[in-house]
């Protein structure tokens, strides 16, 4: 697989939305006030619709009905809005068919989804800074398998790539091997492109190569690896991704009894969904 053919579809992507650059400033700010998120996010229907949807979802367990921008802003906080505007905004201009992967659009979505409220709930059990940070590339990171399933789809190589993540071997390892990137380098990438934060990119690109991680960002990239593995885009929580996630967990010593129970409280939001 050529890198150049990746880089070129990277660089050939659509600019961000003008919605999306004025909430990345918002984001930098270090006082940020809910009245002017929501004056930005205002102006997107797009944004306004997913945001309403993702709010109204089993996941979050609301007791009554979200019906304004507003009140979801109140109920989310704010750098959980901000997450659900971008992510539901790289999904949609990124659209691309997901088949490699064996999942559609609104699998992803979900996924991305349940990622950001698992780390919202393990990580406010152990430091709410370290939440804040975690929960936009919790649901962004897997981003890059919107352009990695297209070049499979290109190079007809999508049922090799099923046949061997069915023999047993990770997602990660099969990218390596017929693609030569992993999905978060290419996220990385994404973001480089789109000029997004270098934290972002920074906690996002070494997820699949720890050790090369830079040292202020390794347990972040350690974080966002149980998480990802955990809610796996095709069988998030499932039993068998949840103990690889807390085997990972265990080996970057990271603490396993809030996470668990983090795990068990969002496992039995998601059974209200059948």
């Amino acid at each position: 697989m050529s890198s150049i053919n990746i880089l070129e579809k990277i660089e050939s992507l659509p600019p961000l939305p003008k919605t999306i650059i004025e909430i990345e400033e918002f984001r930098k700010k270090l006082n940020k006030e809910a009245l002017d998120l929501l004056e930005i996010i205002e102006k997107d229907a797009l944004i306004i619709s997913t945001l309403l949807k993702i709010s109204n979802s089993a996941m979050f367990g609301f007791r009554s009905k979200v019906e304004t921008p507003s009140r979801a802003i109140n109920l989310l906080g704010i750098n959980f809005t901000i997450s659900i505007a971008i992510g539901g905004t790289v999904q949609n201009l990124l659209m691309t068919n997901l088949e490699p992967y064996g999942i559609n659009s609104d699998d992803f979505m979900r996924a991305s989804n349940i990622s950001s409220t698992l780390a919202n709930i393990w990580l406010s059990k152990i430091d709410i800074d370290l939440k804040e940070e975690i929960i936009l590339p919790a649901l962004l990171q897997e981003t890059g398998k919107f352009i990695l399933s297209d070049l499979i789809l290109n190079e007809k190589k999508s049922d090799l790539f099923k046949s061997k993540i069915a023999s047993g071997s990770s997602i990660e390892e099969v990218e390596k091997e017929l693609l030569g990137f992993t999905t978060n380098q290419i996220t990385a990438q994404i973001f480089r492109h789109w000029k997004l934060s270098d934290n972002l990119i920074n906690m996002i690109e070494h997820v699949d190569d720890i050790s090369n991680a830079n040292e202020n960002f390794k347990k972040k990239s350690q974080i966002l690896d149980v998480i990802k593995t955990a809610c796996n885009v095709k069988e998030p929580l499932s039993d068998e991704n949840v103990a690889k996630a807390i085997k990972k967990a265990i080996t970057y010593g990271l603490d396993i009894k809030v996470l668990s129970k983090a795990i068990e409280t969002l496992q039995d939001r998601l059974l209200d969904e059948k």
